[in-house]
């Protein structure tokens, strides 16, 4: 009976992989084939829930990724990966209390080797009710942790543009371009920044790659408003 749970476990844990991969690949019909096998072999795999309940964020049905992420952390209190997930999913929820609670215990246990993660998380859920200032404060954390994480680089260029600290903005989009590629939203901050700062030439260069790059954004429809004139 031992020998046939190992032997479960580990098919689940084969199928989880195939599931995750093909996810990555954004073939989710075949990733939810692969993650059913899972959970079909181990029911109680907190780490098959987990998944799940992100392929479900991917195609748009909340309360099924609920769910899932309900389960998991049920199996698995103490696991960060799930705090992580679920936290992220609860902010985007607007359960903003109970999101923020999973992801301070993401970002505080050490058996967490990616506490950057949570920690922009938990900034992006402070926005999400205009703590600008609690959000920096995570922000500057995971870029301690890990000083060319792509979206804390990013969340804190937006921040600096906001707060009008535009020479902090400028120098996180370039930190950010070491690291990333080019957004429909960091173009456009960056323009505004530039052209706040008075480096029209400069400005006008993010323009056009915007207008290049990503003609059909939001960013790009609303040129008019934010166009330089010199």
């Amino acid at each position: 009976m031992r020998d046939e749970s190992i032997k479960n476990t580990e098919s689940a844990n084969i199928y989880l992989q195939l599931g995750v991969r093909y996810m990555d690949l954004n073939k989710l019909e075949i990733a939810r084939e692969n993650l059913q096998l899972a959970l079909k072999k181990d029911p109680q795999n907190s780490q098959v829930h987990n998944a799940f309940g992100f392929l479900y964020e991917k195609l748009q049905d909340n309360q099924q990724a609920k769910l899932h992420y309900e389960q998991a952390l049920k199996f698995s209190p103490n696991d960060w990966s799930v705090q992580n997930n679920f936290g992220r999913f609860l902010c985007d929820s607007h359960a903003i209390v109970q999101g923020l609670t999973l992801l301070k215990l993401a970002s505080a246990t050490p058996l967490n080797d990616k506490q950057w993660v949570a920690l922009t998380n938990a900034g992006r859920c402070e926005l999400e009710r205009e703590q600008k200032q609690s959000a920096q404060v995570y922000f500057e954390q995971a870029l301690r942790l890990n000083a060319s994480y792509a979206p804390a680089l990013l969340e804190m260029q937006k921040v600096s543009f906001q707060t009008s600290d535009y020479l902090a903005a400028q120098t996180y989009f370039k930190r950010y371009m070491d690291v990333g590629s080019y957004t429909p939203a960091s173009l456009w901050i960056a323009k505004q920044t530039e052209f706040a700062l008075g480096n029209n030439a400069i400005a006008r260069d993010y323009e056009e790659i915007l207008l290049e790059k990503f003609p059909l954004s939001n960013e790009a429809k609303h040129k008019i408003g934010f166009t330089v004139i010199d």
